[in-house]
């Protein structure tokens, strides 16, 4: 790196450094165009550079006042082109990729053009910010018909030339929105200033065919509409570069995470066949007195798409086995994956579902008490929750890990991801609600004086994802995958709470008069009555993760 303008002296950055995962990527199995290197989006095909020549640093503003650096893509195969330059922040490793294009439409109706000028975006010359040197962000000015994807950076007032990057025709595009902040030259985002943002598409899920580029948006103030598009899979084919059945048992095997439970964790998971086998019962409205066993393979599950109350399943009725089958038993857990397109099909989703007979109470804190135990408030019988690998098409790398978090959740990239084992994340599960977390330790659902206490630590409970788990769906595989019937119970995994929640606030309010002026900050999950649905009525089901 350049020296500093302001200091003279060299620094180093978290970013000076490459992320790699600690493993090799493993040789996939053998199959059409899962991990080629090029997929085919029509009239465009893309190739993902993850090699990068250093254009302009800073050195202040941006996420932790870090500054960030802007990198051009090199290593091109033959006959791609840059659709934008590459951006991130300086306060984590560099593990990055953006798309190159290659022109493979008839000759007649060109899908790459070159651009026609250059607006420049904003200039570090002349301000006083840390920088190696002055930096220039331009955007492409695209000729009729065609977007610009991304933005140029030089370090000269030279406008660049026009053969440095390509706009892409119209048709071949689509929407995005800012993600992530970038960088900024003040140390908080400023509306009116100027500020660059990590963008993904706007349209996300398993059918959208919205391709998320890599490359960032710079600009003063707001723009609505973006300057700048994404690209879109026009093939509406995303199967020719997912993986197959071999492939992603092979991911799995690769990836699947080390889950630690909290050594003072009770209410353990299980698998569906051990909660169904050891005794738990479908209840049907109206027949409540007569609750009917449930087949090992939920055979005898309602398989309608209703969610109309008229069904709900429930712990055993006698109450040793009823306390034995709450605590589930995670020797005998399993994983169950839920495989999905992303992004167009340049990226395989792995949402890896882990059920747990019991939800247990929550805890608060509140100011200097440190541990509150809210009683009942919080139990529900039945609790889905799910880890999500985001691995690349491109190549089958690991990308990101996504947590649940009760009714949200969080993205980490795999350069902050705990690993262990080579490429498998290591994830903790909270103490009594499960929510899942990639650091031990306390997070606070609230404020930082009043809050829920999500705490986790390591454990000799721990599970391995990936021994004996299951694929149990995949719909682009069609035939291949024959979903369980408990899959397709759209009904709730446990019945209405019996008790009363403004009765335990009132008892917990005699001990902690404050609990009062927090009860209606609490998160709506805490407070509510019913027994989850399964994984196919989450949002995440269809949908990109929160």
């Amino acid at each position: 790196m350049g020296n500093l303008v302001s200091s003279g002296k060299k620094e180093t950055l978290p970013i000076d450094t490459t992320f790699k995962l600690p493993a090799n990527i493993p040789v996939w199995p053998q199959g059409d165009g899962f991990a080629s290197g090029i997929i085919d989006l029509g009239d465009v095909k893309v190739s993902q550079i993850s090699t990068f020549k250093k254009v302009w640093t800073t050195l202040e503003g941006g996420p932790d006042n870090a500054g960030a650096t802007f990198f051009e893509p090199t290593e091109l195969p033959e006959g791609f082109f840059t659709l934008g330059f590459y951006s991130q922040p300086n306060n984590k490793p560099l593990f990055g990729s953006v798309l190159v294009a290659k022109d493979d439409s008839p000759s007649d109706n060109e899908a790459l053009k070159k651009p026609v000028d250059y607006t420049l975006v904003w200039s570090s010359n002349s301000k006083k910010i840390k920088q190696d040197k002055d930096g220039y962000v331009w955007l492409p000015t695209a000729p009729d018909g065609y977007k610009s994807l991304g933005h140029v950076v030089t370090t000269t007032a030279e406008k660049p030339s026009l053969d440095r990057i390509r706009c892409v025709r119209s048709d071949l595009t689509d929407q995005c929105e800012t993600n992530s902040w970038i960088w900024g030259p003040s140390k908080k985002i400023d509306d009116k200033g100027f500020n660059v943002y990590d963008v993904r598409p706007s349209n996300r899920g398993t059918q959208a065919p919205s391709v998320l580029v890599g490359t960032f948006l710079a600009h003063v103030g707001s723009n609505n509409p973006l300057p700048i598009a994404c690209l879109k899979n026009t093939n509406m084919n995303f199967s020719s570069s997912m993986p197959n059945i071999d492939q992603i048992q092979a991911l799995a095997q690769a990836y699947s995470p080390f889950m630690y439970l909290h050594p003072d964790e009770k209410y353990q998971p299980a698998s569906t066949k051990w909660y169904f086998t050891n005794g738990a019962l479908l209840y049907k409205k109206g027949e409540e007195s007569k609750p009917v066993p449930i087949d090992p393979t939920g055979s005898n599950l309602p398989q309608d798409s209703n969610n109309d109350g008229a069904y709900w399943l429930d712990l055993p009725a006698d109450e040793s086995n009823r306390e034995k089958v709450k605590k589930g038993d995670f020797k005998n857990s399993q994983a169950y994956i839920h495989v999905k397109p992303m992004f167009g099909g340049t990226f395989t989703d792995l949402a890896m579902w882990i059920f747990y007979p019991f939800n247990g109470p929550g805890t608060l804190k509140l100011g200097l008490i440190d541990k509150i135990p809210l009683g009942k408030i919080g139990e529900h019988v039945g609790d889905w929750e799910h880890v999500t690998l985001r691995v690349s098409n491109f190549n089958g790398e690991l990308k990101k890990v996504f947590f649940s978090q009760h009714s949200n959740g969080q993205w980490v990239d795999s350069s902050e991801v705990e690993f262990q084992n080579g490429n498998k994340p290591v994830v903790y599960c909270s103490l009594n609600g499960h929510a899942l977390y990639p650091k031990a330790g306390l997070v606070l659902q609230g404020t930082s004086s009043v809050g829920i206490r999500n705490e986790t630590a390591k454990s000799n409970m721990v599970v391995d994802l990936g021994v004996n788990c299951e694929i149990v769906s995949g719909e682009y595989l069609g035939s291949v995958i024959t979903e369980p019937p408990w899959l397709n119970y759209f009904r709730h995994w446990g019945p209405n709470i019996s008790y009363d929640i403004a009765e335990e606030f009132n008892k917990l309010e005699k001990v902690v008069p404050a609990l009062k002026a927090v009860e209606n900050g609490l998160p709506n999950e805490l407070l509510g009555e019913e027994g989850p649905t399964g994984p196919k009525l989450k949002r995440n089901w269809n949908g990109d993760e929160v």
